[in-house]
């Protein structure tokens, strides 16, 4: 049995950081100057909080790490697009990513070391689940993609869809983004913060009691039970119907309506056949589609969509009034997608490793 790791600053929620710090002799507002250097200032270390007492900030660095993980690889893509690989306290690795648009920086993040819900297509779960991450190590992806921007850029968005099944670790989750959402933390909306699911009926409907209006995104990738059995084998222990019924009711909860990811395969769930029957149980539903050509990872044997594929599928979505955007792809040139770069790391020597 692996040992959990170690406590770090970003365990603490606003509450329990006052009470740490009345608990260590600094008063409860002194929480409210850590936070506000952590998130909005965007320091590496306790030394740069000069409005703290020396003495605590020794005690903070001695209890609670300002970070409990390290980048290890930081690579750029020619769109702009960066990925980190984090190395965290037991030697694990994780991913995140920052996506530019005009407008926006979106930042995705991974909630847990590996993957057990066994997509065919995604390099995630190749490796299999190791262990849920922490709140910490989950809000360390995002305050290092923040440190990657500029003094003048902020994350305007949060998309919770890298390594691992976000609901599975909902413990830990939740924390994370409501420290993000809050005015303390970074002030991200809920409308700005998704989070995404293989399709966990249950937790969906636990989500949907936390009260709080976060973006439900639903990773489908078939229209039908036979089909999606295939490419994500746990749906034969839930099924789409159930998985519709409780994004159905997420919505009646919280007014959000619910995006449906779908991942076309060539050759395997991009025929015509499939738009149709896509639409048919999506149509009368307060849904959105999110078409996503997939990102060839060289240890899987599926491939991506032809563009003719793309188009008919997408089109046929439109004409069907199912409301539908195309993920554009990128940083295809740095192994953007997920669990790829953590899947070098793992599998190939490191020039140590070799020497």
């Amino acid at each position: 049995m692996t040992s959990s790791p170690p406590q770090a600053l970003c365990d603490l929620s606003a509450t329990d950081l006052a009470a740490w710090c009345e608990a260590h002799g600094g008063s409860n507002y002194r929480s409210v100057q850590i936070r506000r250097w952590l998130f909005g200032k965007r320091v590496n270390d306790y030394d740069s909080m000069h409005d703290v007492p020396a003495s605590l900030r020794a005690t903070l660095e001695s209890e609670l790490p300002l970070f409990s993980s390290k980048v290890v690889d930081h690579r750029v893509a020619t769109d702009g697009t960066e990925k980190l690989l984090l190395e965290l306290s037991d030697g694990e690795h994780v991913e995140c990513v920052l996506m530019r648009e005009t407008k926006r920086r979106t930042v995705c993040v991974s909630t847990q070391v590996g993957c057990g819900m066994g997509c065919v297509f995604c390099a995630s779960g190749l490796l299999g689940l190791k262990r849920n991450l922490t709140t910490a190590e989950i809000l360390e992806q995002v305050l290092y993609i923040d440190r990657l921007l500029g003094e003048d850029e902020r994350i305007t968005n949060m998309v919770v869809m890298g390594i691992g099944e976000p609901l599975a670790n909902l413990s830990a989750l939740l924390p994370a983004v409501d420290t993000l959402n809050e005015k303390g933390g970074m002030g991200l909306g809920a409308r700005r913060i998704t989070i995404s699911t293989v399709g966990l009926p249950d937790k969906i409907r636990e989500l949907a009691r936390h009260g709080k209006k976060y973006n439900l995104a639903v990773s489908l990738h078939a229209p039908n039970d036979e089909l999606r059995n295939r490419i994500v084998p746990v749906n034969d222990r839930v099924g789409v119907g159930e998985i519709l019924a409780a994004a159905d009711e997420y919505f009646e909860r919280t007014g959000r309506r619910v995006t449906y990811e779908y991942v076309l395969l060539g050759g395997l769930n991009d025929a015509a056949e499939h738009a149709r029957q896509l639409a048919a149980i999506l149509k009368q539903r307060h849904a959105h589609v999110n078409l996503i050509p997939m990102n060839p990872v060289a240890e899987t044997d599926f491939k991506a969509p032809t563009d003719a594929a793309i188009s008919r599928f997408f089109d046929f979505l439109e004409q069907a009034g199912v409301p539908t955007t195309l993920r554009k792809r990128k940083g295809a040139d740095i192994d953007a997608a997920c669990g790829q770069l953590r899947l070098v790391r793992e599998t190939q020597p490191t020039s140590a490793d070799k020497a």
